[in-house]
């Protein structure tokens, strides 16, 4: 029996996902975004080591097989993703960013269409082209024609990317099913991301990876909360409620987020965020709803309980 207690998992999850699209901002201007993203894994390592190590060894013999898939996957959410977002965080606002990542579970469904060959129905294009002119609108400040002169702005540009990335993880999480539980898989794509973080890392230069009392806050909540906690609530949600459920609440990340970056960072919100921002979400969570399906999957399968990080 599903209690009301069960929503507060994936409410948290965005919660916490909303301070770290804040962290992204803040970071923008402090720390590289190779070196926030190597330190963030390291510290989420270390973290989960504690408690995913030795069951991970213990199930080597698994494990082993999938390392070239988990290290692909980690790349793509752990990398790509986190690099591409905070270096578009220097130059787009708060509300942009959790608007562009909130696309996610749309992207999916439509990348899905072409990996997984599921064919999309009118109604999900329809809503996928509703959530698109609302982009238009939400990234043109309300003026759509000043797009065809002055373009739309890199930071917007560089989080759609991003979305994307993160959305074919996501198709291929589903595509491969390797058979993992959801620790232990993001436990070995932490630790593959890491590996592969370690170049850039190293060719960061020095004053954009120095750890200093502006830095270390940022890289606390990112390589704790952002990508232990968060992953945390995110299943244990799933596992309580299904995956229909907890993906309405990614239209959330926008609305928090926004009022976040209101407090902390004192951004203005402005009338083409609620209207372009609200239209595109609305095809979002349209496109859930004509897609979702009854979720009968057995609670410790990892790949079909939304992984999260963020």
């Amino acid at each position: 029996m599903r209690s009301r207690a069960a929503y507060l998992f994936p409410f948290l999850a965005i919660l916490i996902w909303s301070g770290n699209v804040i962290v992204s901002r803040l970071s923008a201007h402090s720390i590289g975004p190779g070196a926030i993203t190597f330190y963030r894994l390291l510290l989420a390592v270390l973290i989960m080591s504690l408690f995913v190590a030795v069951p991970a060894w213990k199930n080597r013999a698994l494990i082993w097989p999938h390392l070239g898939k988990l290290a692909i996957l980690g790349f793509l959410a752990l990398c790509f993703f986190q690099v591409m977002s905070y270096t578009a965080a220097a130059s787009t606002t708060a509300t942009n960013l959790a608007v562009f990542t909130a696309l996610t579970p749309l992207l999916t469904l439509m990348l899905g269409a072409i990996v997984l060959k599921h064919s999309p129905t009118p109604a999900t294009v329809g809503c996928g082209v509703v959530s698109f002119l609302g982009l238009i609108y939400l990234v043109s400040k309300g003026e759509p024609a000043s797009l065809f002169s002055g373009g739309a702005h890199v930071g917007d540009l560089l989080i759609f990317i991003a979305a994307l990335g993160y959305a074919l993880y996501g198709v291929l999480l589903k595509r491969w099913e390797l058979g993992l539980n959801s620790w232990q898989s993001t436990y070995m794509q932490s630790i593959c991301a890491l590996v592969i973080m370690l170049p850039a890392y190293m060719v960061t230069p020095a004053a954009q990876r120095q750890l200093n009392v502006d830095t270390v806050p940022l890289i606390l909540y990112a390589g704790g909360l952002a990508s232990v906690a968060l992953p945390f609530f995110w299943v244990r949600g799933v596992q309580l409620l299904g995956p229909g459920r907890c993906a309405a609440f990614m239209n959330l990340l926008p609305v928090l987020t926004a009022v976040i970056a209101v407090i902390v960072l004192g951004e203005a919100v402005r009338g083409y965020h609620l209207v372009g921002g609200g239209v595109a979400l609305l095809g979002v969570a349209a496109v859930e709803y004509f897609a979702r399906t009854p979720s009968k999957a057995p609670s410790g399968e990892p790949e079909k309980t939304g992984q999260r990080t963020a």
